[in-house]
């Protein structure tokens, strides 16, 4: 484990695997090093990639500085590709799939890769509250950290009650209370989007060539947010993994993004 410093003085430590270009992959909610998809994926890639995995701002062995800001999760990128020489390929999943289309907007990013920003842009999903975010606030404030992340899968996510309910008595259910308190950091990102309404015409300033995948066995509506993703970015390429869920398998990922970014 190795540490960088952000603009704002947090500690953000990392893992670098591999050999090869550099490639950053980017957690979604309540995910870090230790606890994650991209772990699978960082050693399916290391054959060709400089693989870095890193822990997002307050969780695992990364620090925290308030108040919170989209950008100061931008600027902790902006420090790990300092690490990497500069410039990286990026790859971002679920929630942080909306962090990687953020900070493609300024980072020097050759390529972006996107997996599942989960993006409610029409009526086959109960939309986001929109008092969503405060009551989150609110949960955590009462240091009511189990209702925060029943609120985030419930309403957030879309999992229906009785599914939360039957994760509450599973050993992880602990890890997710340990970084509740991120939850709304997440919700910074995709809130926007979550309000069963198009996404814009046009995403700003992402002008780099974006792969923008989901899984064949999603729901719909995150299909449907993934496609409409992919027209609206000026350069954008749509796949589709047969048999994946969001929760996507490593050995099914890692050839895609291979042939993406190296092609």
């Amino acid at each position: 484990m190795t540490t960088t410093t952000a603009a704002d003085g947090t500690k953000i430590a990392y893992t670098r695997t591999g050999a090869g270009p550099a490639l950053v992959l980017v957690d979604g909610a309540m995910c870090y090093r230790g606890s994650s998809p991209n772990d699978a994926l960082a050693k399916e890639l290391a054959a060709h990639f400089t693989v870095y995995t890193y822990d997002r701002r307050g969780r695992g062995e990364s620090t925290d500085t308030g108040p919170y800001a989209v950008r100061r999760e931008v600027e902790d990128l902006a420090a790990l590709f300092k690490e990497a020489g500069g410039e990286a390929f990026l790859f971002g999943i679920s929630s942080g799939a909306a962090l990687a289309l953020e900070a493609a907007r300024s980072l020097p990013v050759p390529k972006l890769a996107v997996y599942e920003p989960p993006f409610v842009v029409d009526d086959t999903r109960p939309r986001v509250p929109a008092d969503h975010a405060a009551r989150l606030d609110e949960a955590l404030r009462e240091g009511k950290r189990g209702k925060a992340v029943k609120l985030f899968m419930t309403e957030g996510v879309g999992l229906s009650g009785t599914t939360v309910a039957m994760m509450r008595v599973l050993p992880f259910w602990a890890k997710l209370k340990r970084v509740a308190h991120t939850i709304p950091y997440d919700s910074a990102l995709v809130l926007e989007h979550q309000s069963g309404e198009p996404l814009p015409a046009a995403w700003p300033e992402v002008e780099v060539p974006v792969l923008a995948i989901d899984g064949g066995r999603s729901p719909d509506w995150m299909r449907h947010g993934v496609a409409s993703l992919a027209k609206v970015l000026p350069s954008a390429e749509y796949r589709t993994l047969p048999g994946q869920t969001h929760i996507v398998k490593a050995p099914a990922l890692a050839p895609v993004l291979t042939g993406f970014f190296l092609g």
